[in-house]
């Protein structure tokens, strides 16, 4: 439920800025459940988008370390609740969805 109050606001504020490519990255996003744990700029389940994009900034190797992360799952990174792995998600959506979230700004 309170993912379906943070999208509207969320994609307002994208349309402002957001190219194609980003608002794309926002549908894979959406249709792959990204946004039940997670919003751009506020913690729900799991860190903002824009929090793991600054926590990452200075990291060369930070899309591709996101992109197993998605694909994986992780566990520790951000505290005890565990994401869960997305296995189905191939290599193209991977990679738009590593590179987009590391472009998110609060």
């Amino acid at each position: 439920m309170r993912y379906l109050l943070i999208l509207p606001t969320v994609l307002a504020g994208l349309a402002q800025h957001a190219t194609a490519a980003d608002l794309a990255a926002v549908e894979l996003a959406k249709a792959n459940g990204c946004y039940t744990c997670h919003a751009n700029a506020d913690k729900v389940v799991g860190p903002p988008f824009s929090a793991i994009a600054e926590k990452y900034a200075s990291d060369k190797d930070a899309a591709a370390s996101l992109a197993q992360s998605i694909q994986n799952g992780s566990k520790g990174k951000w505290g005890r609740i565990p994401m869960p792995p997305h296995p189905s998600l191939n290599a193209a959506d991977l990679k738009t969805l590593s590179a987009w979230v590391l472009t998110v700004k609060p």
